[in-house]
Parts: C-alpha cells; structure tokens; sequence
C-alpha cells in the first residue's frame, strides 16, 4: 500500500469516526432526533472496518491514523463548526501529519 493511498483511506476512516461522534452529539447537546443514532451506529461500524483494510499491525495503523485524525478534525471545525483554525492549529496538523509519515514508512520488524 502506498503512502498515498494509506492517507487517503486514513482521511476517510476519520471522516467515519467524526460523522459517527458528531451525531450523538447533537442528540444529546442539540436536542436533535435520538434517530440520529442509528446513522451513527453504522458510521462508527464503518470507521472500524476502514481501519481492517490496512495490511500493518493494528497498533502501527491505530498510531498512525492518529495524525490524520487530527487534520480530519480541524477540517471539520472549520467546515462544520464555523471556526477557523489558528496557526498553531496548521503547525501542530504539520508535526501529526509528519509523524504519521514517519512511523508509516518506518521500516518493518517481525
């Protein structure tokens, strides 16, 4: 699998994580539908799946996604929530994203 490729599917097993959170969120602080929950169930059955698709160790992956899940959430801030993300925000996202990187292209041990 190619670091692309990992990236990509990291960016859409967070967007499923997020979707999946936010919902029951706004059941439970926006006084929205408690069917909300159900989309969520099936987001979040998604997030889990997504994250099967990867061929490394389930803690390598679990690390790595980590950093792409941090850039997911600051997209979704400022899309989602209105709020645009500081600097710091866009440097802190640069330090996860070069992490991720890293322990993504580390080399393997058995």
């Amino acid at each position: 699998m190619t670091l692309l490729h990992a990236l990509g599917l990291f960016a859409l097993t967070a967007v499923a994580e997020i979707v999946g959170c936010y919902l029951p969120y706004l059941w439970l602080k926006q006084g929205h539908s408690a069917w909300l929950l159900v989309p969520a169930a099936c987001s979040l059955a998604l997030f889990v799946w997504l994250l099967t698709l990867h061929p490394t160790a389930s803690g390598r992956v679990y690390a790595a996604y980590g950093g792409v899940y941090v850039s997911m959430a600051l997209l979704w801030l400022w899309a989602v929530d209105g709020v645009r993300p500081a600097p710091t925000d866009w440097a802190g996202v640069g330090l996860c994203l070069a992490g991720m990187a890293l322990i993504m292209a580390g080399p393997r041990h058995a």
